[in-house]
């Protein structure tokens, strides 16, 4: 996978993707990719199931309906969700003879079989994945710049012409993206373990929620709402993206569930004192586990991660005092690299987490000490 700082999209008229786009799926998914197109000056032309949504689109500037008499697409993008994604790309194949198609969907391998099977035209198909979300769905959530800075999957089968491919890489580029080159297969067992089963682990954590006792949810503090807050996405869509990947998936959880046995086993005798020694050196060989496997993961613009300097601040519950925060900051010539807020239910203050460039965090803390701000130290 390519990696590096990201480049912002090309300036309109800079693209190397032409038109027509024809986008079949109107979320936000296939919204986003007509706005970052049509930004750019490209022809995109939309189609949705839901008259609703495929209007909703088009006022937002995604692209036009598609017309009769509208020239053939030359790259067909569908953004269907994943259980009906190889009827969607092969029903495509066979409307527009000479195009590409790509489709959008988080699972690749089963799509890929399905459409071999029922014999589509493989050398227009290649199968790609954008690795870029919101919480937020339907078109009305798409963003010209959803895409940017973030990795594109390019899942080209053996049969995929070389000039299908560079279309697709093509628009991934031209959307601000980084393609990455995989197989379907290699592709899904990616997903599985960076997107899949921390989808399953933070839908099973907020579900044990629902049993919480009285009055045990007020002690929640950042670090539940950083473990569930993906838990708040689409269960039906979740639940036909699992199922599409199920094998990988299941690789991965089998993995987890090792761990999780031995962490109970751990624990069961971890209050009787003779056994307190084995549990520690149990739970912290675990943890550390999860120390190292945290170190891997790259940073927001990918490549290697980036060491940052950390300041803790106490901002006041009033309104405005973040966007004062940030002022201070913008004065003191301080560039945000990440920020992470802590607010408890009834707290008089927030902590605000402020993460700068390694070496800058010191002065910053000074400064913002001069201007009145309580430091946490």
């Amino acid at each position: 996978m390519t990696g590096g700082a990201p480049a912002p999209p090309p300036a309109a008229g800079q693209a190397a993707t032409s038109g027509p786009v024809h986008v079949v799926g109107t979320g936000l998914l296939g919204a986003s990719v007509g706005l970052g197109l049509a930004g750019h000056g490209i022809v995109v032309t939309l189609e949705d199931p839901s008259p609703a949504a495929e209007a909703v689109a088009v006022q937002i500037g995604a692209g036009r309906r598609r017309a009769p008499q509208d020239a053939d697409p030359e790259l067909v993008v569908v953004a269907a969700p994943p259980d009906v994604t190889a009827a969607v790309v092969a029903e495509q194949l066979r409307r527009f003879p000479a195009a590409t198609v790509t489709d959008l969907a988080s699972v690749k391998a089963i799509i890929l079989e399905e459409l071999a099977q029922g014999g589509a035209d493989l050398e227009r198909y290649v199968g790609s994945h954008p690795m870029a979300g919101r919480e937020k769905t339907g078109p009305a959530a798409g963003t010209a710049d959803l895409f940017v800075g973030r990795p594109w999957v390019v899942a080209a089968n053996p049969a995929s012409r070389p000039q299908a491919v560079l279309r697709v890489r093509e628009l991934a580029s031209d959307l601000g993206a980084h393609p990455a080159y995989l197989t379907a297969a290699a592709h899904d067992r990616a997903v599985a373990l960076v997107s899949h089963v921390p989808q399953v682990l933070s839908s099973l954590t907020a579900r044990r929620l629902t049993e919480a006792e009285p009055g045990a949810l007020e002690l929640a503090g950042q670090g539940l709402r950083d473990m569930t807050r993906i838990a708040g996405s689409n269960a039906g869509l979740w639940s036909t993206i699992l199922a599409g990947n199920g094998p990988a998936v299941a690789a991965v959880l089998r993995l987890v569930r090792a761990d999780l046995d031995r962490a109970i086993a751990a624990l069961e005798p971890g209050g009787q004192p003779a056994n307190l020694g084995r549990t520690l050196v149990e739970l912290s060989h675990l943890l550390s586990g999860g120390n190292a496997g945290a170190e891997r993961i790259p940073g927001k613009h990918g490549g290697a991660k980036r060491q940052f300097d950390k300041v803790t601040v106490m901002v006041p519950d009033k309104p405005g005092e973040l966007g004062r925060l940030f002022q201070e900051m913008g004065r003191i010539g301080v560039n945000l690299e990440d920020l992470s807020l802590e607010h408890g239910a009834g707290q008089l203050v927030g902590l605000a987490e402020i993460a700068v460039a390694q070496g800058a965090g010191a002065a910053l803390a000074a400064d913002l000490e001069e201007q009145g701000w309580r430091i946490l130290r």
